[in-house]
């Protein structure tokens, strides 16, 4: 399924906007954009090949239970990944829902989650 990369990135800010109140709250310092694929740079922090773009989305800094010990950072980012989205899905309806697990899911490890965590709250 293909869609353009500003209707992808208005489905990336819709999802943030329908985030529970309580979530957005909480959220600091922290960029979510959309991009069409990972840098290469990503890929290997994330432990992934330059082959392998099925990443969805990627959380890069610190989470926010560490930040109190750290100092002054620069904003942590939240990257959801339009070309490897689109190539899973089949539909606009199946891309909206896959965005917002995925939002969701990175927000998550923002907030401290592991994997198994994040992965539980992207469901929700």
């Amino acid at each position: 399924m293909k869609i353009s990369k500003e209707k992808f990135e208005n489905l990336v800010a819709e999802a943030m906007e329908n985030l529970p109140e309580k979530f957005k709250a909480k959220l600091h310092n922290v960029a979510i954009i959309a991009e069409d694929r990972p840098t290469k740079e990503q890929l290997r922090g994330a432990g992934r090949t330059s082959r392998d773009y099925t990443l969805f989305g990627l959380f890069e800094g610190y989470c926010q239970a560490r930040r109190a010990n750290i100092g002054p950072v620069l904003p942590d980012r939240i990257t959801i990944f339009r070309k490897a989205i689109c190539d899973f899905c089949s539909s606009e309806d199946e891309i909206k829902k896959s965005i917002t697990s995925t939002v969701k899911h990175e927000i998550a490890h923002h907030f401290g989650s592991d994997e198994k965590g994040a992965s539980k709250a992207s469901k929700n």
